[in-house]
């Protein structure tokens, strides 16, 4: 059961730790100065939202994200987000893409090579189907937590053990809580459903659950202490962690951009994870096979300029999550009896 649920636990945490949390991107837009109590908040609501979901997929058995929508927001609804979801995890992944072809970039790699060697990577990882995504996560994702912890632990004692807690007197940013949460909750449906037939004891929800949440939680707050102590040089760096990382060796940098690299890949085999199990049911295809050809229709789409579309589409995105994390905390409370 404990083995499982940590299994499960890092599979939620590759879907959390893409690129956009790795660099410090996301949590400096979200939390920054007055964010203590928004970061608890986040931490309750996130494992409340694990929770509930890994237990609807539990429950259901499932192996993709529509009966679970089904369930939470009914028949008519379930049908409008069935495509929003697709869509969101078919240009979330395109992005990761090419994000992966910019990361190799960096090392005089040609940005085309780089998202041939990402998206075969992506393509050879499912071969293995479930299995090669978990045997990954087992891998990468502790080397990315301790990769993250041990620079920004070496980072608050560089500067004299301060965590930054004068900080935590004014707390006027606690609604982000809810956006931020809000933000990941569509991938977070996609990826737990799709391990629903594979849960095989209730206590593995609860390990999964409240291990992620308290672990995303604590990683949040001290990254989010440290970019405080170099916000005003944050502007500067179009990756927030390279503030933090500014004084170190450049071999820490290269080493920082390799687990950048593979916060980027975990969130985009994630995304492909929520995709092929959708549509693998009705192909009757090999995963590999229905990951190649998803493939093939993105990498055109990584030559176009995806800032705009970013800009676009995830305030929007984040809007549409509103509504689903809502049903997603009430639903313990409108099926009480059952629960």
């Amino acid at each position: 059961m404990w083995k499982s649920g940590i299994k499960w636990m890092l599979l939620i945490m590759g879907t959390m730790i893409g690129a956009g949390y790795a660099s410090g991107r996301e949590l400096w837009q979200f939390f920054g100065e007055e964010s203590g109590l928004a970061i608890l908040l986040f931490t309750i609501i996130f494992s409340i939202c694990c929770f509930v979901i890994m237990k609807i997929s539990y429950e259901e058995k499932t192996e993709h994200f529509y009966p679970v929508l089904v369930k939470l927001i009914g028949g008519k609804l379930s049908k409008i987000y069935d495509v929003i979801i697709i869509f969101y995890l078919f240009t979330t992944t395109v992005v990761m893409i090419a994000g992966g072809g910019a990361t190799i970039e960096m090392f005089h790699i040609p940005f085309w090579f780089g998202i041939l060697v990402f998206s075969l990577l992506l393509i050879l990882l499912f071969i293995w189907d479930l299995r090669g995504m978990l045997s990954m996560n087992a891998v990468l994702i502790p080397l990315l937590i301790i990769g993250l912890i041990g620079t920004l632990f070496t980072f608050i004692f560089k500067h004299g053990g301060d965590f930054g807690f004068h900080h935590l007197s004014e707390q006027a940013n606690w609604p982000s809580a809810f956006t931020f949460t809000a933000l990941n909750v569509l991938p977070l449906i996609a990826v737990i459903a799709a391990i629903g037939k594979e849960v095989k004891h209730k206590g593995e929800v609860w390990i999964a659950s409240i291990g992620s949440g308290l672990l995303l939680g604590s990683i949040s707050f001290i990254y989010n202490q440290s970019l405080i102590q170099v916000a005003s040089e944050i502007i500067l760096y179009e990756i927030p962690l390279f503030a933090i990382l500014k004084d170190y060796p450049y071999s820490m940098i290269v080493f920082m951009s390799i687990l950048l690299w593979a916060a980027i890949f975990t969130t985009a085999a994630s995304g492909m994870l929520g995709l092929t199990s959708r549509f693998r049911e009705k192909l009757k295809l090999p995963t590999w096979i229905v990951v190649s050809m998803i493939v093939l229709l993105m990498i055109p789409l990584t030559n176009f300029g995806f800032s705009t579309l970013v800009a676009i589409l995830y305030p929007l995105y984040g809007l549409i999550n509103l509504y689903l994390l809502v049903a997603v905390l009430l639903y313990p409370i409108a099926n009480r009896y059952k629960w």
